[in-house]
């Protein structure tokens, strides 16, 4: 049976919606200053939709830019350890590619494990430069 959608405030879908049709990495600022004509006017009307949202794992927040970016899948399927995502984040362009952590993560995972450390959370970002600016 699949799972349900889940129930979004009005603020929660903007910031979304936003986010999905950027087609990059966003700031919670960013986000704010873009979303001001929608009638979000304050920080935390932001940072809340953004907790939520990176909660129920419909975008993700890129650590090493303070920045927020879409899922990359087209439907809501929950990242467990074994199906976590990686980033590739060019240092140029500030273009994101979102893949598959699959085995890496796995392997790094046990060997926390292995010394007696219990991961709560992982992100696993590469910063680099993408296939068009590496050309350049």
């Amino acid at each position: 049976m699949a799972e349900a959608a889940p129930r979004l405030t009005r603020n929660q879908k903007l910031v979304h919606a936003r986010l999905a049709s950027a087609g990059r990495a966003m700031s919670a600022y960013e986000l704010l200053d873009s979303l001001r004509d929608d009638g979000l006017r304050a920080p935390v009307q932001v940072y809340r939709a953004l907790d939520k949202l990176t909660g129920i794992g419909l975008i993700h927040r890129l650590e090493s830019c303070n920045a927020y970016i879409a899922c990359a899948g087209s439907h809501h399927v929950p990242h467990d350890e074994a199906e976590a995502a990686a980033f590739a984040i060019c240092d140029d362009c500030g273009s994101v590619t979102e893949f598959a952590a699959g085995d890496s993560l796995a392997a790094l995972v046990r060997h926390a494990a292995k010394a007696g450390f219990v991961t709560r959370q992982t992100t696993i970002e590469l910063r680099g430069l993408c296939a068009a600016c590496s050309r350049q």
